[in-house]
This record gives structure tokens, sequence and C-alpha cells, in this order.
């Protein structure tokens, strides 16, 4: 009896081991996840980008429009001192543009400029502030009596009054402004440390999403691996599985046609030698009948006759079939006679010509016996499927290797898809001495089936 191989069955032993539904949820809620928050950082980012753009925009306005109107107020001070100085040293004043209604208008603008500036005013600004006002309050009470000066007057008192009051004021205007320099100069520095302290909480926020997004992706990236490399084992484990029952079953698919083989052989002996030598000698029994039967009986000779003839007949079916299951001269003649009798066959049957051409040749009989199980199949199929009306078997040796080349003219087919038991048999059969096969065939082109065997094992 043949041993029945171990096959595993696909849930014997890993049932449950591929990820199931609920593990790929968590793998996909897992990476969704990650990829949110590396989402909200990057838009977190963005958006702290840009409350600390509008922040800078912010302090850098607010900083033009205390800082700039106090250098332009100060630059506006210092240019009425500098009309008042031109006005004493000026021979003609009036040409010169110096008149009282310029210094009006300096005045004015001035005092335009004091009374716009912003009222929200830190303590050192306003300061600066009443420095500047009172700076200015003394210009125009240097002014009065200069106006009221006659020219004599003017030309006797010009160098005294401008060294001892213009000049000194002056001075005073100076210190004011590099005060109002360095005022601002602080403020650009506590403007761009704010910058830098909002800069600084962006980066330490930043840093710490992104710290918390690479852990999670750490994490999950070697949890991803640890899984990837456990299904991978599991995977390498049933493709050796899979190998090992290929194996087997290669082994019980070789088994079971030897077992074929055998039984075929079994069974035609069984016919030719017990039921062909039982019809025998029951032709023999007939005969020996007929003679001892009187001659005028001739309806009792016409009976054994239609025995005789049923007989014979059951006597060359039972030939054909054990012939069929097992052909005695593939034995006894070798292979070349039983492919012979092989197409015979077929052109009297179907009436397809078969030429044969094989040289002689030694091969196990494995080998004969697949080559004639072959070229039967592949006649057969000729004759029932492909209507043609010639084929050709060619058999022969080429540096040890054994080639068989089974062609027909019939209407062909598509190997790609007609793939039916009667090939697969073939590929078994060839697999299992270690050949390849391979058919062309086209529609409309016939067909040509081409076995290439390695060199026979001794």
């Amino acid at each position: 009896m043949l041993s029945k191989p171990n096959v595993a069955k696909p849930n014997d032993r890993h049932e449950g081991a591929w990820p199931s539904k609920q593990l790929r949820l968590i793998l996909l809620g897992s990476f969704g996840g990650l990829l949110a928050l590396m989402v909200i950082a990057g838009v977190d980012a963005l958006c702290l980008a840009r409350q600390l753009h509008i922040q800078e925009e912010a302090i850098h306005e607010a900083f033009l429009a205390r800082s700039q109107p106090l250098l332009v107020l100060s630059s506006s001070i210092y240019v009425y001192n500098d009309r008042m100085q031109e006005y004493l040293l000026s021979e003609n004043p009036q040409s010169d543009g110096l008149t009282e209604q310029e210094f009006s208008r300096l005045t004015t603008q001035i005092d335009s400029r004091l009374k716009t500036y912003p009222r929200d005013r830190q303590p050192e600004e306003r300061e600066i502030l009443e420095s500047l006002n009172e700076l200015f309050t003394e210009q125009q009470n240097m002014l009065s009596p200069v106006l009221a000066w006659s020219e004599k007057e003017r030309q006797a008192q010009a160098w005294r009054y401008l060294n001892d009051v213009i000049l000194p004021q002056r001075l005073r205007i100076a210190q004011l402004s590099q005060k109002v320099a360095i005022w601002n100069n602080q403020q650009m520095v506590d403007s761009q440390q704010k910058i830098f302290t909002t800069f600084a909480a962006l980066q330490a926020r930043q840093t710490r999403l992104l710290a918390t997004a690479l852990a999670a992706g750490l994490a999950l990236s070697l949890a991803s691996v640890a899984y990837l490399l456990r299904l991978g084992k599991e995977a390498q484990q049933r493709y050796h599985e899979l190998a090992r029952n290929r194996a087997e079953l290669a082994a019980l698919s070789a088994q079971l046609v030897d077992a074929q083989e055998t039984e075929r052989r079994s069974i035609s002996r069984e016919l030719h030698d017990e039921v062909g030598q039982s019809l025998g000698a029951m032709l023999v029994e007939v005969g020996r009948l007929a003679a001892l039967v009187p001659s005028e009986n001739a309806r009792v000779h016409e009976h054994l006759e239609k025995i005789q003839s049923v007989a014979k007949a059951t006597v060359e079916t039972v030939r054909n079939i054990a012939l069929l299951l097992r052909p005695s001269m593939l034995d006894d003649l070798g292979l070349i006679a039983a492919l012979e009798w092989q197409g015979r066959e077929i052109s009297r049957r179907g009436g397809m010509e078969v030429e044969i051409q094989s040289d002689e040749m030694k091969m196990p009989d494995e080998y004969k016996i697949c080559i004639y199980r072959l070229v039967q199949e592949a006649l057969n199929n000729a004759a029932r499927h492909s209507s043609a009306k010639n084929a050709k078997v060619t058999v022969e040796q080429d540096g040890g290797k054994i080639l068989v080349r089974v062609s027909d003219n019939g209407v062909g087919f598509d190997p790609q898809r007609v793939r039916g038991l009667g090939i697969l048999g073939m590929e078994e059969r060839v697999r299992h001495l270690g050949g390849t096969l391979t058919i062309q065939s086209k529609s409309g082109h016939g067909t040509t089936l081409t076995v290439e065997f390695p060199p026979a094992r001794s």
C-alpha cells in the first residue's frame, strides 16, 4: 500500500499568524496618528512663524512710531538753533529768508509734532520729551530779544550772544540728541530681545513636538521591523513546509504513476493469460462441439458459428484492451515497436496518418514507459481534438539527452489557456524524470510537443 504523505493543512499551525483585522487597524491608526502629529507640528510651526512675523512687524512699527518722531523732533529743534545762529551771523537776514515768519513756521511745526506724539509714554520717553519741550521753550525765549534787536545791536552783540547763549544751547541739544539715539538703540535691543524670546519659545515648542514625533516614529518603526521579522520567519517556515509538501506530493504522484503502471501491467497480463486463454479454450470446445454435431443439423451449426464469431471478437477486444493497458511488445520488442503499433492503431481508428521516426537506443524501463505514455496521450489528443490529418513522432538521442517530438497539422490551441488533465499528467511524468516539456501551438497552425530528458541514469 502507498503511504499517505504528511501534508500540513493551511490552518494547522499558523492560524491567525498573519495580520488580523484588528492588528491592521492598530497599525493603520498608529501610522495615521504619527502622520497627524507631523502635520500638526508643521501647521503649528507655520502658525507660530506667522505670529512671530506679525509680532516682529508690530514691534518694528511701534519702534518707528516712537523713535522716529523723537529723532525728527530733536532734529527740528537742532535746525531751529541753526537758524538762530544763521540769523545772528547773517548780514542781511531778510534776503536769506531768516524772517520772523520762518521762525513762526518752525515753531508751529515743532509744536505740532509735540502734540501728535503718542500719549502712552514710557518714563524715560516722557523725560526726553520734557527735556525737548524745555529746550524748545528756552529757544523761543532766546529768539524774542534777538528779533527785537536793531541791525547795529545785532552786529554788536551777535558773537557774544552766540558764544554765551546759542552755543551752550547747541551743546545741550547735541547731548539730548545723543540721549535720544541711545534710547532708540535701547528700544531696538528690547525689540530684538522680545523677538528672540518669542523665537526661543517657538523653537522649544517645535523641539518638543518633533521629539515626540520622532520618538513615536522610532517606536512604531521598531515595532514594525520586529513584526516584519516575525512575519518573514513565519513566511520562511511556510515556504519550507510548502516545499516539503510539494516534494511529498511529487513523490506521491510518482508512486501513483508507478502503481498505475504496475496495476496496468497486472491487469494486462490477467486479461491476456486468464481471460484470453479462457476464451481460446472456449473456441476450441465450440469447434469440437461443432465437429460432433451432424452436418445435416444446419440450425445448430449456425448457432455454433455465431458463438465462435462472438468469441473471436471478444478475444480481439480483450487483446486490444490488454495492449492499450500495457503493450507486451514494450517489454518484448522495445519502445520503437510499441510506438509503431500505437501509430497504426490511431491511424486505424481515427484516419490520421502517423509517422514514427526513431533510432534504436537503450534506456531504462521508466523512460520507455514515460515516452510511450506521452506519445499515446499526444496522439489521442490530436485525433480527438485537433482534426489533424497527419502526425509525426520523433525520438532521438543528442549528446546523451533524449528528445521526443510529436507534431500534427491540426487546428491548434492556446497552451496558456487550455490546461487539461492530460497535459498536467504529461508534465508530472516528465518532471518526475527531471525533463522539460514544451508545447508550441497556434490557432490554425498545428501543435508541436517537445520533451527533453536528461541522460538516463544507470
